[in-house]
């Protein structure tokens, strides 16, 4: 086998044995998985350094045909090795809606590395270039997203958002919601209940141009993790 097809075999099977020897899927205490590459920790939302994960309703393409769930794979990852315990977060400076960026780890094991190791999240090339070789070597070993062409999260999102700005009132297409037990919970097109949100602006619910403007007025992102 290839040296860089051994590395990558290496890494995804160290990291899976963890997993399997702890055998955990809920999260430890104070931390909460928002989605594949965001986390709510002790309250204070962490977006994940220099990676982009599936989007939680993100379907993956496999080879010959057919698509997987990449976008819920992602988020069972980082649920399974959170759970082990010990959540750090190495504060990295906020990103444009004002979430702060880190490196987090879990039981030793640096979850952003992991999750591009293990195929399940882009380097993010156009912010940072810390997992330049990790997405490499994923890439080589066809590991995960890499087993046949796929869309970045990027472009997903970015299609979702101009078909939705084209049809949501003054190009503004993020739905706020109040749920039954008065949360407020904002849907960005890339939502998988976005279709299915209405926004009753008679109860207080309301449009949104951007997630930075969302989060400023008290709305919160929904939860796909534990």
């Amino acid at each position: 086998m290839p040296a860089i097809l051994t590395s990558v075999t290496a890494r995804a099977s160290t990291i899976f044995a963890i997993m399997l020897a702890f055998g955990l899927t809920a999260a430890a205490a104070g931390v909460r998985v928002v989605d594949g590459d965001t986390l709510e920790v002790d309250g204070e939302k962490i977006r994940l350094y220099g990676i982009d994960a599936p989007e939680a309703g993100q379907l993956c393409a496999k080879p010959g045909g057919g698509t997987w769930a990449c976008g819920k794979a992602a988020i069972a990852f980082v649920e399974r090795l959170v759970a082990i315990g010990g959540v750090r977060c190495d504060d990295r400076g906020l990103d444009d809606f004002g979430r702060t960026l880190a490196v987090c780890t879990a039981g030793g094991a640096e979850l952003n590395r992991a999750l591009v190791d293990a195929g399940l999240a882009w380097s993010f090339r156009r912010y940072a270039h810390d997992y330049d070789d990790a997405e490499d070597h994923a890439h080589a070993g066809g590991v995960g997203i890499w087993r046949a062409d796929t869309e970045p999260a990027w472009q997903y999102r970015a299609y979702r958002w101009d078909v939705a700005a084209h049809e949501a009132p003054e190009g503004c297409p993020i739905k706020g919601n109040i749920n039954g037990e008065g949360e407020r919970i904002y849907h960005a097109p890339w939502s998988p209940w976005y279709g299915r949100t209405k926004v009753n602006t008679a109860a207080g619910e309301r449009w949104f141009c951007d997630e930075g403007e969302a989060l400023a007025a008290g709305w919160r992102a929904p939860r796909w993790g534990r």
